[in-house]
């Protein structure tokens, strides 16, 4: 199917449109359609994981044809191993939002699944997009409904949320904007042209002066970390987790965040790659501040659904370091701990959402003993606590161990200090999650309100379950999804260093990305 990343993106898109008329007391089946149409990419995405060849290290499903010729910009698509898995974790993550959102959200429940439906086509616009511009288009384009979501369904201080939210996403936003033009004039005298083409810049840019290197690197990976968030540029995340609703700190951990991790791997080492190595030891140093300083917010947590929020601070600067040691086995950790951190801070979301329509408080001291009320709840929070911890046979373990791994003898961050330091996070982990757990689910029941709490609804337990599946699966057999990402990761590595033997010396000589075999 030659098309198939366009349909991926603009059906679901255009079947979004007709939710907008349907009566608003028409709830379920508002519910039921959003829902039904979110299974559509979700097949898409899932074929492609199947007719993907992972021996190839180009780009497939390539769809390419000039768009602006005046900037000869492109509207160009395709996939490596690395789209292809965020890719599908995006497709997996949003029916289940919808389940999750079910029954919380009371007002303009339309128009809230509509942006949802946004928010999908746009995240697999920006994991399958191979022109700077159409990227930017994407990037910005999710803004919008997330904004939104906070803004509108959030809790009481939502649109102060928002609106931080917002100014963070944006002010990056401009710095990557300006860094695509400045990019683009700089590498015109090597190519001949102006151009927006991923592939095209990334023969070129490498040939750049490192100062102007330094420079582009520095406007692209800042919007970049932003987003991710790293330390100290994450202040935005905790907030907008606390007033997001459910679904929208399901998405904004499992997907969003994930878009400024995949922009480091994507664009930053590959178009700037000297600059990269030069910087390595600031980003390497801020990303273990952000791993230790999120591990120890964490613990001093009163809010359960801030204490996840940190969390993600802490897990977030593993896969910056692992994307930064630039050894193949750090990046693979890095990518599926991508995945992992989707499905199991995602999975965390979900739970303080149950809580949160039982009892109407995110506060730790609210509840005790909730196991012997809820004791399938119980046993999917210990799952999903486990694997968040990175308990050895769950998914959380096989990224951090090979993050760790491939850092403890990296050439480019030159010390294992690193990897020493932030192994200390791992403990920590265990420490603020088991202490949640034991204040939230053990002990007496000592509150009236807790003790009629109902159990999982099948709603929700069906919600739950394909995450259970993939934590385990993942955790069990981790090469079912490492394999799709190898050769990918081979090839940034081979591109890499030929970049490094050719500084200086004229136009690389990389092979042809767009071969679409």
């Amino acid at each position: 199917m030659n098309n198939i990343l366009s349909i991926l993106i603009f059906l679901p898109l255009l079947l979004s449109i007709p939710i907008l008329f349907f009566r608003k007391e028409s709830e379920t089946l508002i519910k039921s359609y959003a829902f039904i149409v979110s299974l559509i990419p979700l097949s898409i995405a899932a074929y492609l994981f199947f007719a993907f060849n992972p021996a190839n290290p180009e780009y497939q499903f390539v769809e390419k044809f000039q768009w602006i010729s005046i900037s000869n910009t492109f509207y160009f698509l395709g996939i490596d191993g690395i789209s292809m898995l965020l890719i599908l974790m995006s497709a997996f993550i949003f029916p289940l939002s919808i389940l999750a959102s079910w029954t919380s959200i009371k007002k303009n429940i339309k128009q809230f699944y509509f942006l949802i439906l946004l928010l999908d086509a746009g995240l697999i616009g920006v994991f399958s997009s191979l022109d700077l511009i159409l990227f930017y288009i994407f990037w910005e384009f999710i803004l919008i409904p997330m904004y939104f979501m906070i803004g509108f369904w959030g809790a009481e201080d939502r649109i102060y949320a928002s609106v931080k939210f917002f100014l963070y996403t944006m002010f990056g936003s401009l710095l990557m904007l300006i860094g695509i033009i400045w990019l683009g004039f700089q590498c015109q005298p090597l190519l001949g042209q102006f151009t927006t083409d991923l592939t095209l810049l990334t023969r070129a840019s490498y040939a750049l002066d490192l100062n102007i290197q330094i420079y582009l690197f520095i406007l692209f990976t800042l919007s970049f970390l932003i987003k991710v968030p790293l330390f100290p540029f994450h202040t935005w995340l905790p907030d907008a987790h606390v007033q997001a609703p459910t679904a929208g700190s399901v998405i904004l951990a499992a997907v969003l965040l994930k878009m400024g991790t995949y922009g480091l791997l994507r664009f930053s080492l590959p178009l700037f790659p000297s600059a990269f190595v030069e910087l390595t030891p600031y980003i390497a140093t801020l990303a273990v501040i952000g791993i230790v300083y999120g591990a120890l917010l964490s613990i001093v947590q009163k809010d359960i659904k801030k204490l996840v929020a940190y969390s993600s601070v802490s897990h977030l600067g593993f896969i910056v370091l692992g994307t930064f040691a630039l050894t193949d086995v750090a990046l693979q950790g890095s990518i599926i701990q991508m995945i992992n951190h989707g499905l199991s801070t995602g999975a965390l979301f979900m739970i303080v959402g149950v809580l949160y329509e039982r009892r109407h408080t995110k506060k730790i001291a609210d509840f005790g003993g909730i196991m012997k009320v809820m004791p399938v709840f119980s046993v999917i929070f210990m799952i999903v606590l486990f694997s968040s911890v990175g308990l050895p046979g769950l998914n959380g373990f096989v990224g951090e161990f090979l993050i760790l791994l491939g850092s403890f003898y990296s050439s480019n961050l030159g010390t294992n200090a690193y990897s020493i330091v932030s192994t200390t996070a791992v403990i920590l982990a265990a420490v603020y999650l088991l202490w949640m757990f034991q204040r939230v689910m053990l002990g007496p029941i000592e509150k009236e309100e807790n003790k009629n709490l109902p159990d999982l609804t099948k709603r929700e337990l069906f919600s739950f379950l394909p995450i259970i599946v993939f934590i385990v699966w993942i955790g069990v057999h981790p090469n079912t999804f490492l394999s799709k990402t190898e050769t990918s990761v081979k090839k940034i590595i081979e591109n890499f260093n030929a970049s490094q033997k050719n500084f200086g010396k004229g136009n690389p000589e990389f092979k042809d990305l767009t071969n679409n075999k």
